[in-house]
């Protein structure tokens, strides 16, 4: 049976969870509008410079010349922009997931010392249902890291496919700028 200190004891730490969290998911918003304010900021002043040098064209071939030096650092300021998009988010899920296996595996430890509990005080005959029970609360751990495990190497090879794309788009523009050029 819990007791009120218990009880009391297990609402605090649960708030004190979600505070955590709250702040958390906040600092990665934080960082998500910093990101796009200096996004922001950095495409407006190359506006500006492209207007200008725009202005500045003489003949389309100058234009066409214009128009590729600026393809090329377009791609790669994007492919930035979506590996930090991509950090941010990445850091925010690992510290979300970490705070779920954390409080998966407390709620584990509690819920097997109540079934110890009650192995303990079970009536004489029932061994063979306790160690089937124990059995069961065993396999659906095994499950969980099971799943858990499966996670994490889906987001890795998710990341490594991230990776791969951003670079091979980066370098798919330098190989066009430099076919435009020859």
């Amino acid at each position: 049976m819990l007791t009120a200190e218990q009880l009391l004891a297990a609402q605090k730490a649960n708030v004190e969870t979600l505070f955590g969290l709250t702040t958390k998911a906040f600092e990665g918003v934080e960082k998500l509008v910093e990101l796009n304010v200096t996004a922001s900021k950095a495409a407006l002043a190359e506006a500006a410079e492209t207007a200008q040098s725009m202005l500045n064209v003489k003949d389309a071939q100058e234009l066409l010349a214009l128009q590729a030096a600026l393809f090329q650092p377009l791609a790669e300021k994007t492919a930035a922009y979506s590996r930090h998009l991509y950090d941010i988010t990445s850091t925010a899920g690992a510290e979300f997931s970490k705070t779920f296996e954390n409080q998966v595996a407390d709620a584990q430890k509690k819920f097997l010392a109540v079934v110890d509990n009650a192995a303990k005080n079970a009536p004489a005959g029932s061994e063979t249902a306790v160690a089937v029970f124990k059995s069961a609360v065993a396999a659906g751990n095994n499950a969980l890291e099971s799943v858990q495990k499966a996670v994490k190497q889906a987001a890795d090879v998710a990341e490594a496919n991230f990776n791969a794309v951003a670079n091979t788009a980066v370098n798919a523009t330098k190989t066009g700028a430099k076919a435009k050029r020859a």
